[in-house]
């Protein structure tokens, strides 16, 4: 999820940890390593995009990457305050090891998932909450920075603290919930307009556990719907879109292509451009929340330059993402 959701959930895992013994200190030690295994993303100042995209939320979000890096950073720590003598080595270790590890497995329920098995190739993804999602954090937030003001022997630092891990766990159940009731939903509807399915992938839509998408895979199509809590029309319009992959056989036969292919797990749209072609990863939905446009966020640009294939990922327009959430907003409010 987003850095200062990580930064909140690495100091209130530290607080429960080491907070009683070290106050503060466990806060300021536990956001740090919350925010450690997202450093993955400086690969792309030294690699491609392909590579960087498949390194992120892989091995430093891993298991193996916590075990590891732990004892590391505890000890280095433990270093830095060895006059004071406040913690040990083993202490601190434990520390840093459930700052990372929440780190991942607080990231395994969002669409791009993590590798928490590396060096397996499974990624973990649930996909029933945004990247960032207000609800969760904000409250979550408060408590942790209202813990800071208290002694750390302060029997109410520690129910603050606690608090605010349960109010984002609760949260977090409910999206699951809430996950498996729109899934049957857009499952429903599909049915009732004798639409032919193999696979419903359905997520929340930025910010929010209301409004929901789904991508239907339809053979030679895709269906890409939206549910939100608060419709009252029971139908559920589905955009449909040709795959047309006879159209693109040539260009997914090149090495880079095939990996886009698996690292969007199948779910992509290849479009011709006047400069070469539009690699589209569905996964995170389009501009328009039910329009038929076919503006995806997430797209890669592919140019044969000096007859190689170029990749490069398109950044959303700023003009484009107001917009988006100008309609996501209506969209929320439903049919």
């Amino acid at each position: 999820m987003d850095s200062l959701t990580q930064i909140v959930l690495g100091a209130a895992v530290a607080e429960v940890t080491l907070g009683k013994k070290i106050g503060n200190k466990a806060m300021l030690w536990g956001a740090i390593a919350g925010t450690i295994p997202d450093l993955d993303v400086l690969a792309k100042q030294f690699t491609d995009i392909v590579t960087a995209n498949e390194m992120h939320r892989g091995f430093s979000h891993s298991i193996l990457f916590s075990v590891l890096a732990a004892p590391i950073f505890g000890w280095l720590v433990s270093k830095i305050y060895r006059k004071s003598q406040e913690a040990n080595w083993k202490q601190w270790s434990w520390l840093f090891f459930w700052s990372l590890i929440t780190h991942p497995l607080l990231d395994a329920h969002t669409t791009w998932g993590t590798q928490l098995f590396w060096p397996l190739e499974l990624k973990v993804s649930y996909q029933n909450i945004f990247v960032a999602d207000p609800l969760y954090t904000i409250p979550f937030l408060v408590c942790t920075a209202a813990a800071m003001f208290y002694h750390r022997t302060n029997p109410r630092r520690s129910s603050i603290n606690k608090l605010g891990i349960i109010l984002s766990t609760i949260y977090m159940v409910l999206t699951i919930g809430i996950k498996g009731y729109t899934y049957f939903k857009f499952e429903d509807s599909l049915k009732a307009q004798d639409i032919e399915f193999n696979e419903i992938s359905n997520r929340p839509t930025p910010l929010n556990t209301v409004l929901w998408t789904a991508n239907v895979d339809a053979d030679s199509s895709y269906f890409i719907g939206y549910y939100s809590l608060f419709d009252t029309q029971d139908q559920i319009y589905f955009n449909q879109i040709d795959k047309n992959r006879g159209e693109f056989e040539e260009i997914m036969q090149e090495e880079m292509v095939q990996r886009l292919i698996k690292l969007c797990k199948g779910w992509y749209i290849i479009k011709k451009t006047e400069e070469g072609y539009a690699f589209n990863d569905l996964r995170f939905g389009m501009f328009s929340f039910g329009d038929a446009t076919e503006e995806f966020v997430f797209r890669y640009d592919l140019v044969y330059v000096d007859g190689t294939l170029t990749v490069s990922q398109r950044q959303p327009e700023i003009e484009n993402a107001k917009e988006m959430f100008s309609v996501l907003w209506t969209r929320i409010k439903g049919n």
